[in-house]
């Protein structure tokens, strides 16, 4: 199975997410603002989806903005970020 080369668009999220320091989160929407595309947080949803490294790049740290967690792609889903953020001191109930 060949895998797709990452969009650009792929790679401006993954870039943004990797800025995001320890134990803090930002929404979805937050993100597609930072990047220039404030229209565009499903697509930054789809984009931490499709993430290929979900520990070394943290989308853990993305969360929703309707003050749920969201989605986690990573091994272990939702309960694995939900793991990842409160080892960093953030608690989603």
């Amino acid at each position: 199975m060949s895998l797709k080369k990452p969009t650009e668009f792929q790679k401006d999220v993954w870039s943004t997410i990797d800025k995001i320091p320890h134990g803090k989160t930002i929404t979805y929407k937050e993100l597609a603002i930072s990047i220039g595309r404030p229209n565009a947080y499903r697509a930054v949803a789809n984009a931490c989806g499709k993430n290929p490294n979900p520990v070394s790049t943290p989308c853990h740290r993305v969360v929703s903005s309707s003050g749920k967690i969201g989605g986690y792609s990573g091994s272990g889903g939702i309960e694995k970020k939900k793991a990842l953020l409160k080892k960093e001191g953030v608690i989603f109930d």
